[in-house]
């Protein structure tokens, strides 16, 4: 115990000690104005910031909408006919190995991608790590569009994959930079909304194009990905850059620069921007006491090994849970299920409607009982629809079935758009140390593309009449993973509703449990103390002391 109450050692305290009495007595006052400020004030005092992370978020939208292509044009007729094999009933059907091929190819890509986007956006900053991977999108999609067989779509989706990886994780981790603790989980959830928008998007085109038989109706989804990068360029080419990552790069006054450039002319007076800098310097400061350095080797040593963790297992639970089978696949499956294809395309473009809405309603839900509940709760009632589904996949083709199977693979979207979708970005903004948050996403979402392949391998085989032909009765699989993963929850998963970066560091730091996060009052500074006994003091007790208290 005597080791947990001097959780920042005495070199800790050194290098804190680096940071000047002033930054720490700014600090704290930005600090509690962040910690304080509501909405609204958070609106009007970073209404900018609302507008720039608004923009850069719209790549998911093109994410969202070249996954959704990827997934759904094996049942497309006209695809089938072109690049499938004729069956005895004289159908056209992909194999589950090229069905595998060509999802786990886009994955495979988003892998070898997120190995350098770390390493590209520390270096080079956020912007142009962005418009770098939007120039490459934009050359990429000729090999798909023109493509002459499988082998080309393979290599094509590859190839599409390195710049998604980029989009994946950047767009999150500048939505969690530049605004305050107010605006945060609307922001980073709000990057869950434009996948669902991408979906959609994809949705109503394929929907459009199923009557085609010609080329057309492949090749128009795949030449609709060059709307999105031109605009997209120039609107993040005028964007500033997080003063994040120009404060942990040394460069405090472009930082200031930029932050006044995210929030209102009209500040309110609890806003100071050089008491805000003088935050993020502590709270990187803070970081560089128990981090020895920000390489991704770190993201494993001590303390930070916990928060890789659970940043990783909420992004892997996005495919555990079901969503990637029932959801990615979710034209396919209602094919499988018994729907023909006109149906099948018109559920999917249902079901993206109401997971846009589901999106909304978490952020009523996120405000009203917080992070860890809804994920948890949310994972519990997919697990039942999901098992509902499996029993209802045993009655076999019967209308009724089927059409009760199509109404809860729907409610299973709203219900994962509502918790565990939106919820997931706000997690992995929020848990993952600002100093190694890059690299931590990353390795995040690197997982999450591993758990995307093994789901790519197995969810073809389950509905393939060629294969296992599980139909519905998949339903009972993912059920299973579904229970695992809540059980991972309820004891690994903290709560960081209205925790600033800094308090979350050091609740991190003393080991609180998972259950005592939302518990555990934590002063992160206190200018009085001077910082010299090497915790901070809540009212004349250690961080550790109190914790011990709850």
């Amino acid at each position: 115990m005597a080791a947990k109450r001097n959780f920042v050692a005495a070199a800790d305290v050194a290098e804190l000690a680096r940071v000047n009495t002033h930054v720490l007595d700014t600090a704290v006052q930005a600090t509690e104005a962040e910690r304080s400020m509501t909405l609204w004030e958070g609106i009007k005092t970073y209404p900018k910031a609302v507008v720039w992370s608004v923009l850069l978020s719209t790549c998911i939208v093109m994410e969202g909408f070249d996954l959704v292509l990827v997934f759904s044009l094996i049942g497309l007729p006209a695809f089938q006919k072109r690049f499938g094999e004729l069956q005895p009933n004289g159908s056209y059907e992909i194999s589950p190995a090229w069905q595998s091929g060509l999802t786990n190819g886009a994955t495979v890509g988003e892998i070898l991608g997120l190995l350098f986007v770390g390493m590209s956006a520390e270096r080079f900053g956020y912007r142009w790590t962005l418009i770098g991977s939007l120039a490459l999108i934009s050359a990429f999609v000729f090999l798909a569009f023109f493509a002459q067989n499988l082998t080309m779509l393979v290599i094509a989706e590859i190839l599409c994959g390195l710049p998604w990886g980029a989009f994946q994780t950047l767009t999150t981790t500048y939505a969690a930079e530049v605004c305050p603790v107010s605006l945060r989980a609307y922001l980073t959830t709000y990057v869950n909304l434009c996948w669902v928008i991408g979906q959609f998007l994809s949705s109503g085109v394929l929907k459009g194009v199923a009557g085609q038989t010609g080329p057309i109706a492949y090749k128009l989804p795949y030449g609709l990905q060059w709307i999105w990068p031109v605009p997209l360029i120039i609107g993040i080419l005028l964007a500033p850059e997080s003063p994040w990552w120009l404060v942990r790069k040394g460069k405090f006054e472009e930082a200031k620069k930029n932050l006044l450039r995210l929030t209102s002319r009209n500040q309110n007076n609890n806003f100071d921007p050089d008491a805000t800098i003088n935050m993020m310097v502590y709270t990187t400061e803070l970081e560089k006491a128990n981090t020895a350095g920000a390489r991704y080797l770190d993201c494993f040593k001590g303390v930070n090994l916990r928060r890789t963790e659970i940043v990783c297992m909420v992004w892997v639970i996005q495919v555990l849970c079901g969503c990637s089978a029932m959801v990615g696949y979710s034209t396919y499956f209602f094919e499988r299920a018994g729907f023909d294809s006109s149906h099948a395309f018109s559920l999917s473009l249902g079901q993206y409607g109401l997971g846009a809405v589901g999106v909304l309603v978490s952020w009523f839900l996120m405000t009203w009982c917080g992070r860890r509940s809804l994920y948890f709760w949310g994972q519990v009632i997919l697990a039942i629809d999901l098992l509902i589904v499996g029993f209802l996949g045993i009655a076999g083709d019967k209308a009724g079935a089927l059409w009760a199977v199509g109404a809860l693979v729907l409610f299973f979207n709203f219900v994962y758009d509502a918790t565990v979708g939106p919820v997931c970005y706000s997690l992995v903004a929020e848990l993952s140390s600002t100093r190694l948050r890059n690299k931590t996403v990353v390795l995040a979402r690197s997982f999450y593309n591993v758990a995307g392949i093994i789901n790519n391998i197995l969810t073809p085989r389950m509905l393939s009449p060629g294969a296992w032909n599980w139909g519905a009765k998949t339903g009972f699989f993912w059920a299973g993973a579904g229970i695992l993963c809540c059980i991972w929850t309820f004891f690994r998963l903290p709560e960081p509703k209205g925790r600033t970066y800094a308090e979350l560091d050091i609740l991190f730091d003393a080991r609180v449990s998972a259950r005592k996060f939302a518990k555990t009052d934590v002063a992160s500074f206190d200018a009085a103390s001077g910082h010299s006994s090497g915790v901070f003091p809540i009212s004349g007790k250690s961080a550790v002391e109190k914790v011990e208290a709850v």
